[in-house]
């Protein structure tokens, strides 16, 4: 048999061979992860900020608010038919909170104040909204009727205090402060009492968000992403590069994270497993996609 003959019966023979089971290279290629839900995120491929939503696989990116000014910290309401979020879009200098349908449809301002208003957030039973404040120079975490009224400083701190968030049971917020120097991760009571801080480390702590069940806390710290208990205890280290990784949120059903990363040149969604298996890059575009939030 002549040498060509021979290669080509080679060659034959081993395609057979790689695609038995077992024997693909799939074995050995990154774990490609999806979601069946959705996910709002927020985006500048306009060069500017919108919120967006897209299905868990990526597909499907929608423009909601699709407008001139800037919108960003969005999460969704307990039953996902709406979405609060932080914006200038009437020209005032400092943000204020506005809801939206989950469409982009009746965005209605609920705060006007000379301050600033950010990082709003639903109660689980949809009654509430806390937020943060600024004024006289510092953040504070206040908390609002759904519909703007009612509004309260849960922390009175000369510090800065944002980002709050509610425990699924919506016993507790959990929020950021400076008060010690650097970023941490506090957790209190919903009338502001008993404030805890649950990480007292020298690194920033921040970004943080409850899984479904109340029984963890993913976080950043160092701009890598965590995950602890409620108490602040089992710090695990789920991300590992350097890259910025950070804006970590629990899908609804516990099983998934997605984060925003930079380790592809460009602040991109990815989801992964809990444990930080099957990093995934959902967004894929040239332009910088932040806040991804999963829709209850």
């Amino acid at each position: 048999m002549k040498i060509k003959e021979i290669l080509s019966v080679f060659i034959f023979i081993l395609l057979i061979f790689w695609s038995l089971p077992g024997c693909k290279k799939s074995a050995i290629e990154p774990e490609i992860i999806h979601y069946s839900g959705k996910i709002a995120f927020l985006s500048d491929r306009y060069g500017r900020g919108d919120i967006y939503i897209m299905n868990g696989d990526g597909s499907e990116q929608t423009n909601l608010t699709n407008n001139s000014n800037y919108y960003y910290w969005h999460t969704f309401s307990p039953d996902g038919s709406k979405i609060v979020f932080t914006s200038n879009r009437d020209g005032d200098f400092y943000a204020e909170i506005y809801i939206m349908n989950v469409d982009g449809s009746g965005q209605t301002r609920l705060t006007n104040n000379p301050n600033e208003d950010q990082s709003p957030t639903f109660s689980p039973d949809g009654s509430k909204i806390a937020f943060s404040s600024i004024g006289d120079d510092n953040f504070g975490i206040c908390i609002m009727n759904a519909d703007g009224s009612g509004q309260t400083n849960l922390t009175n701190n000369p510090n800065r205090d944002d980002a709050p968030t509610f425990s699924p049971d919506g016993s507790k917020i959990a929020f950021g402060s400076k008060r010690d120097g650097n970023n941490e991760i506090y957790i209190m009571n919903t009338d502001g009492s008993e404030q805890t801080n649950l990480t007292n480390n020298p690194n920033e702590d921040f970004g943080h968000s409850f899984s479904p069940d109340g029984s963890k806390i993913a976080f950043i710290s160092d701009y890598e992403i965590y995950i602890m208990n409620t108490d602040g205890s089992g710090k695990t280290r789920l991300t590992n590069n350097p890259a910025i990784d950070c804006l970590p949120s629990f899908s609804p059903d516990g099983s998934k994270i997605a984060f925003r990363s930079n380790r592809d040149g460009n602040a991109e969604i990815y989801l992964m497993n809990t444990d930080g298996s099957g990093q995934t890059n959902l967004t894929n575009n040239p332009n910088d996609d932040d806040w991804p939030v999963f829709q209850p």
